[in-house]
């Protein structure tokens, strides 16, 4: 996802005048280099609040700016410049971060930011998305380019055996008698193991924020328990799917980042086991255990 984002941001700013990159000495600082491209490519250095400043000024400019960096770096460090340069001044901008909850686990919990979206869901206008494939991830790249709205694009390291439309649809993958399982973004790969011989209903999304309400009620016709797998903090999607049910009695439980830290060394797989958000995790909770 990481390259396809470098790869389509660099195309986006050959053709697309307004648009703009600010970045702070993490990602493709060489873009543009030597053309007039390069005028709207700044690098701050490592100084993330001057990074959402510069993207707020950019903005006042009539520019389209993209900014860049690992989730810590890009939401929780300058949260207080994305709420007042961005959101008070009714400034747009499309934060574009890597590293996901844990798919940076090695590099210590510096690196971790299961927050991101919950934190991003606090802010009024916002919109979130958490691509599952790489394919989707060029789709909001260029759907997000040629808009003019505050967008948050989560990049992860683990990805989908297969893209699906970025239409932020909450998409039915397969029906079923039993639950239904809302699996959302990167999250589906394990989900879909973890389904595997289950008379379940299986949906997808790419976009949690705002969630497809619509979407999601369809799903839940005729059905008493929801399980949402979320690859961030768990219950971070839970305000969004309460308000799509609208007072349905129906169980509803969120399988995601657990709240307590992981202190272990290991890689992203080992965190994402320890969280249990791999498959056996994922059917456990499905069997209420």
């Amino acid at each position: 996802m990481r390259q396809r984002f470098y790869d389509t941001i660099a195309d986006v700013l050959a053709t697309d005048p307004r648009a703009a990159l600010v970045l702070a000495d993490i990602g493709p600082v060489g873009l543009g280099r030597g053309t007039a491209v390069a005028q709207r490519v700044v690098n701050v250095g490592i100084r993330e609040q001057a990074m959402i400043g510069v993207a707020s000024g950019l903005s006042m400019a009539g520019l389209r700016p993209f900014v860049h960096s690992y989730a810590p770096f890009l939401i929780e460090r300058p949260y207080e410049q994305i709420k007042l340069d961005l959101s008070h001044q009714n400034q747009a901008a499309v934060l574009v971060s890597i590293g996901a909850s844990l798919d940076a686990a090695s590099e210590g919990r510096t690196h971790q930011s299961p927050a991101d979206v919950a934190l991003i869901g606090a802010l009024p206008g916002w919109s979130a998305h958490t691509p599952g494939h790489p394919d989707e991830v060029e789709a909001l790249v260029r759907a997000a380019a040629a808009s003019h709205d505050s967008q948050y694009l989560r990049l992860s390291s683990q990805a989908n055996p297969e893209p699906f439309p970025t239409d932020g649809a909450v998409r039915v993958l397969r029906d079923g008698r039993g639950p239904a399982v809302l699996a959302i973004g990167p999250a589906l790969a394990q989900t879909l193991l973890a389904v595997e011989g289950l008379d379940v209903a299986l949906a997808y999304t790419s976009t949690p924020l705002p969630l497809d309400a619509a979407g999601l009620a369809r799903l839940m016709a005729g059905r008493k328990r929801l399980l949402v797998v979320e690859p961030y903090l768990e219950g971070t999607t839970a305000p969004e799917v309460m308000a799509a049910l609208a007072g349905r009695p129906a169980r509803v439980e969120f399988a995601g980042v657990q709240r307590a830290e992981v202190r272990r060394y290991g890689g992203p797989a080992d965190h994402v086991r320890l969280h249990g958000l791999d498959a056996h995790g994922i059917r456990r909770r499905l069997a209420g255990s």
